[in-house]
C-alpha cells in the first residue's frame, strides 16, 4: 500500500517590497512521502516570491513531466516554470523550451557542487534564472512546520523574512550566474 502525502495548510500575508506586491494567500500543500520538510518549505517560499494570478502548485514529484510550480495562461500555455531543487541540465533544457520564463531555486547542502557542475551546461538557456536559498536558514525554516501555519512573509532585496506566532526566520536568496 502506498504511503499518502501529508497535507499542510497555510495562511500567508505576503509583502513583497521588491515588486510592490501585497497579498494574502491560503495554500494547501502536500508533502510527498519522499520529500523533506526543507524542500516543501523551499517550494512554499518560491511560491510566495513569485506570487501572481494563476500561480499554482503542480503534482510535482508525483508527475515528472511537470515543474513544482507554474503559471498557465487561459489557453493552457505555460508562461512560468518553477523548479525547486537541483534539476539536470536536460530537464532545464526541456523546461526552457516549454516556457518563456523558467526559475530554478536550489536549496540544499549540495547546491554549490550542483551549480559548479551545471552552470556551463545551462548557460545557453537565456530564459532561465537560477537562485540559491541558504541551506542552514532553510533547515531553520523547516522547524516551523506544523499542519496548520499562519505566516507573515516579507521580501526585501535578497532576503525573505518569515514570522509565525512564535518565531521568526530570515532566508537569504542568492542569484546564481
Amino acid at each position: 500500500m502506498a504511503i499518502k502525502p501529508t497535507i499542510y495548510k497555510l495562511q500567508i500575508a505576503i509583502s513583497d517590497f521588491n515588486r510592490d506586491h501585497y497579498d494574502s494567500v491560503n495554500l494547501t500543500v502536500a508533502l510527498h512521502p519522499s520529500e523533506t520538510l526543507e524542500r516543501m518549505m523551499a517550494r512554499i517560499v518560491a511560491y510566495c516570491i513569485n506570487a501572481q494570478e494563476n500561480l499554482t502548485f503542480t503534482k510535482g514529484l508525483s508527475n515528472v513531466e511537470e515543474p513544482d510550480i507554474w503559471v498557465k495562461t487561459l489557453d493552457d500555455l505555460i508562461s512560468l516554470w518553477i523548479e525547486v531543487g537541483e534539476p539536470t541540465p536536460e530537464r532545464i533544457k526541456k523546461s526552457s523550451r516549454l516556457a518563456p520564463k523558467v526559475k530554478v531555486y536550489s536549496f540544499n547542502s549540495k547546491s554549490n557542487t550542483w551549480w559548479e557542475q551545471s552552470k556551463n551546461k545551462v548557460s545557453p538557456f537565456k530564459n532561465v534564472q537560477f537562485y540559491q536559498f541558504n541551506w542552514r536558514q532553510t533547515q531553520n525554516l523547516a522547524s516551523f512546520a506544523k499542519r496548520t501555519m499562519d505566516w507573515s512573509l516579507s521580501i526585501s532585496g535578497d532576503t525573505v523574512y518569515i514570522t509565525d506566532e512564535n518565531q521568526e526566520c530570515e532566508l537569504e536568496i542568492r542569484e546564481l550566474n
